[in-house]
């Protein structure tokens, strides 16, 4: 099967039907197109994100079955409420997503690139001021040691990357913006693909057609402020039910 090639001239970014991804590598989609915001928006509303190495043209995808965590399922293990009830973390959002953008970028230890390019990061920066995309933060003694960033659309957040410093920091902002995103009345957050880190805090996979289907549900609510405040503001343990 030919690799369907979206014209970078295209304005509208026509993606093609989901359900016409590969199934090796599991939800190609597409490759071409560009990163403005009105294609990024639309490719997260039907169920697409972007993927791609250094050097690569972007790849567009959209894997089946899809990762995903309802709010209310978010898993907290017993170290974890250990680290919570110590506090050793001050949570922001929206305080410094640049630099959590540039901590995700930042090569792994099984990794000798970044999926985070420049482009990406440029294309991520301009949904940020436009009130789209947003970050947690994880600071220590005024240092950043963690984070994650992703794409809010209705009552939807789609994460994109996180990163840690330190111990257990990413998992804690995760608590911390899952508490919030309950209070925003938020359906439903895409993980995207599967890891065991990510199914420790309780994400699961669904069909790609559910997937969709709940997007159709949830996209089309209003969005909540631009710039994030974190109103969730007591200490950590008490935010999460132990």
């Amino acid at each position: 099967m030919e690799l369907p090639w979206i014209d970078p001239s295209d304005e509208e970014c026509h993606f093609p039907d989901v359900s016409q991804a590969l199934l090796e590598p599991d939800g190609l989609l597409a490759f071409g197109g560009n990163l403005n915001q009105r294609c990024l928006l639309k490719a997260y509303r039907h169920g697409i994100f972007p993927w791609y190495n250094e050097g690569e043209p972007i790849l567009w995808w959209s894997p089946d079955p899809r990762t995903v965590l309802f709010p209310d399922e978010l898993k907290i293990s017993r170290s974890l409420k250990k680290t919570l009830r110590k506090a050793p973390f001050q949570i922001t959002l929206d305080r410094a997503f640049n630099s959590v953008m540039a901590g995700c970028a930042e090569p792994r230890k099984d990794q000798s690139g970044t999926w985070i390019d420049e482009k990406m990061g440029l294309a991520y920066q301009n949904l940020h001021r436009n009130g789209h995309a947003h970050s947690v933060e994880a600071w220590q003694d005024g240092e950043l040691v963690g984070g994650l960033y992703g794409v809010a659309i209705g009552k939807v957040f789609f994460g994109e990357s996180m990163f840690s410093r330190a111990t257990d920091a990413s998992k804690v902002a995760t608590a911390h913006l899952v508490k919030q995103l309950i209070a925003w009345d938020f359906k439903l957050i895409d993980c995207q693909v599967y890891t065991d880190h990510l199914a420790s805090l309780g994400a699961r996979e669904i069909r790609r057609e559910q997937f969709t289907t709940l997007l159709n549900q949830w996209c089309d609510y209003p969005n909540p402020p631009t710039s994030w405040p974190l109103e969730i503001d007591v200490p950590c343990e008490q935010t999460i039910s132990l």
